[in-house]
């Protein structure tokens, strides 16, 4: 029997086995490991190339650098505890959207739907399709538009993929997920265990103290994307004690993977080498292996891009899907498509969207920054939100933390 058909079971409802080609509803596919690569995919994106060197230039000493990297950490694996709250204790394919109906009303999650559909996942899929042309411009140009067109590919191609099936989305996510953590591997093993070929740049006047509104700012923005998860909670094989393993692990697993970069960055240029480089990848493996090591660098950031890109843009059409099924005026975005296990109508508005947003890009000739400008306000402002919403649905809904404990971890106190 199929962890899908288990799950209806233990509900009270088996399926007509002649009817479970045609059920409209998502099937529970998505192992820990999925979305634990999920999350580290959207996560490790092209942040950790270049917020270091951020966080160094506002940095007293190296300690005080990687305490800030740790404690970045510790505050994400704390929110995603809250979203592990939120998604085991109401699971829905709609994700935030689905919390902040629940705590604020019709009108606020409207707004946040829309939001999703023409912001905030439109704007992050054409920026990493940026990302990802601009480095692969580096490697092979096609033409005056060449970071646009290699977007608008990226695009096209990865919503293809997902448009396949569930099985394909997932599987093209763990095989580039795979790939960038293998890039990241690579940097720290060069900057651990190689020797520079030129010296770390001389250290300068020392600073009075960490200044660490703006580090705590930089490092936080590079660990952001991990409550994409719960985006997923209603495909996820036992969500109550899947999803918070993969949110802690995969947390886990990142946080010391920057750890450990950030070492390798300062190991090869000095505290001081770090803060004041424009490319620190490229600039530490510059130092290590010469030119050959810039461009080493520019395929591990495509990569990166590619795989945040496709986590994105499978997680972001479960939202579109929820709204609609919600808003009579966009049903048509809330069919599931049961033969492919995913919403093909929220897929294909999503990168019809994001297409328009590249074509934006193109026009401005400034595509990675005029996407920034166009996503961040929106997504902060609706992420402080969701993680009120936690109090809000705790004090409306006391039964469901409750129960969603008792499912996670038995104990003598819910059998009574």
């Amino acid at each position: 029997m199929s962890d899908s058909v288990q799950d209806r079971v233990a509900l009270g409802s088996a399926p007509n086995p002649a009817s479970v080609e045609t059920d409209p509803n998502p099937r529970r596919l998505l192992s820990t490991l999925d979305v634990m690569a999920l999350i580290i995919g959207i996560v490790i994106g092209a942040g950790i190339f270049s917020a270091p060197a951020l966080v160094a230039a506002n940095a007293f000493s190296v300690n005080e650098m990687l305490i800030a990297w740790v404690v970045g950490g510790l505050i994400s694996v704390a929110g995603a505890l809250c979203y592990a709250e939120l998604a085991t204790s109401h699971p829905n394919a709609g994700g935030d959207y689905h919390f902040l109906r629940l705590a604020y009303g019709e009108k606020l999650s409207f707004l946040f739907a829309w939001a999703r559909l023409t912001v905030i996942p439109t704007g992050s899929i054409a920026l990493l399709g940026y990302v990802f042309g601009d480095y692969a411009t580096q490697i092979y140009r096609l033409g005056e538009y060449s970071s646009a067109w290699y977007a608008a590919g990226t695009v096209v191609v990865l919503t293809v993929i997902n448009l396949v099936g569930l099985r394909s989305g997932k599987w093209t996510q763990n095989v580039l997920t795979l790939l960038e953590v293998g890039g990241v591997l690579f940097i720290i093993g060069a900057g651990l265990f190689m020797t520079p070929e030129t010296p770390a740049v001389a250290p300068t006047a020392a600073r009075e103290a960490t200044q660490w509104g703006l580090v705590l700012v930089f490092v936080m923005l590079t660990y952001g994307g991990w409550n994409e998860a719960a985006y997923v909670s209603a495909e996820v094989v036992g969500p109550n004690r899947n999803l918070p393993r993969a949110l802690f692990w995969s947390l886990a697993i990142i946080t010391l993977a920057y750890l450990l970069v950030n070492i390798a960055f300062v190991r090869v240029l000095g505290l001081e080498g770090t803060g004041a480089s424009q490319a620190v990848a490229a600039d530490m493996l510059r130092a290590l292996m010469g030119e050959r090591g810039a461009q080493i660098i520019s395929v591990l950031i495509a990569v990166s891009a590619l795989t945040s890109a496709n986590a994105t843009i499978l997680l972001s059409a479960r939202t579109v899907y929820a709204f609609g099924r919600d808003e009579p005026m966009f049903r048509f975005l809330g069919r599931w498509n049961a033969r492919h296990d995913g919403p093909s109508n929220a897929l294909m508005t999503l990168c019809a969207i994001s297409l328009g947003l590249v074509v934006l890009g193109a026009i401005t000739r400034s595509g990675f920054s005029t996407m920034v400008d166009y996503t961040a306000p929106v997504f902060w402002l609706f992420f402080t939100l969701t993680g009120i919403s936690l109090f809000v649905l705790r004090r409306r809904f006391p039964g469901r933390r409750a129960r969603s404990a008792c499912r996670s971890i038995p104990s003598p106190r819910c059998s009574s």
